[in-house]
């Protein structure tokens, strides 16, 4: 049977597939359109196969926030061209609508099957890393933020005691700062009540050994080893650091004076993060 270049195209609008590849399948299935696409799938899903072992080490970050969950996606991906391409960037958005749509909490099929389907057009190993889903209450809203193409995404997520305060201008305004914030500052803990108490140990000792040395008296010691590590953790906890936007207070102190300013209480509850090239989430 002659394959005719209309054929091909129809093919190949179909399935995205390239037009040598679509000539090829349509030549082995003799024509049959439904067998040619079926073989397409097959080759594809052996090139995905082929690839699953290429690192994925560039990609993006997507977010999405709606009334009642904020949603994070990190897609990854071979190369940073992929990862600037339009389809790789429509991709991310898409399984950010079905995350939404359907309910989802997490990676299933469904959700790789898209990835893969991408996989069979651009011929590069994709994965999709993490899906993160955050519900909000009815007393809770989120604001988000994502860096240039998708380098980093974050979403901090607060709490209110009145409706409307979560719709004062202000208070959004403030609630953009802190996604800011983050994305500059890259907090490692949320306040200094998460803190490993491991971590604390080890640092108390590191001050400890550092004031020793300077030959003062075992209650200076003790004062100097407070003092440093109260300064740690103001640099590495993000209730406790200094606001983006005014230096003189701390995130925490800045919310209540804007939950105050705007007839309630605001009240930060969390943040996230991801970084593209990340292996996981921080929280």
């Amino acid at each position: 049977m002659a394959i005719t270049a209309d054929d091909v195209k129809r093919l190949r609008d179909a399935t995205g597939a390239g037009m040598m590849d679509c000539k090829k399948a349509l030549m082995k299935s003799n024509g049959d359109f439904d067998a040619a696409n079926k073989f397409l799938k097959e080759m594809g899903l052996a090139a995905i196969a082929k690839r699953q072992d290429r690192a994925t080490n560039n990609g993006r970050v997507f977010v999405r926030v709606t009334d009642d969950k904020a949603v994070i996606v990190q897609l990854s991906c071979e190369t940073d061209f992929v990862a600037g391409n339009s389809q790789f960037a429509e991709l991310g958005e898409n399984i950010c609508s079905v995350v939404v749509e359907k309910g989802y909490t997490g990676i299933n099929d469904e959700l790789n099957g898209m990835v893969n389907d991408l996989i069979t057009v651009i011929k590069e190993n994709m994965a999709l890393k993490q899906v993160i889903v955050i519900p909000l209450g009815k007393d809770e809203f989120a604001s988000s933020y994502v860096h240039g193409e998708g380098s980093l995404g974050v979403v901090v997520t607060f709490k209110t005691d009145k409706p409307e305060v979560a719709d004062n201008q202000l208070v959004k305004e403030f609630a953009n700062d802190c996604a800011l914030h983050v994305a500059a500052f890259t907090p490692s803990y949320f306040s200094t009540s998460s803190v490993d108490p491991a971590y604390i140990a080890e640092q108390k000792e590191i001050f400890t050994a550092q004031a020793v040395l300077l030959d003062k008296p075992a209650k200076v010691v003790e004062g100097i080893v407070k003092g440093k590590l109260s300064k740690h953790l103001a640099e590495i906890c993000f209730l406790q650091q200094k606001f983006v936007k005014d230096d003189s207070v701390s995130v925490e102190q800045k919310a209540k004076e804007v939950g105050k300013a705007s007839g309630g209480t605001l009240e930060i509850t969390n943040f996230t993060y991801i970084l593209a090239g990340s292996a996981s989430c921080e929280v």
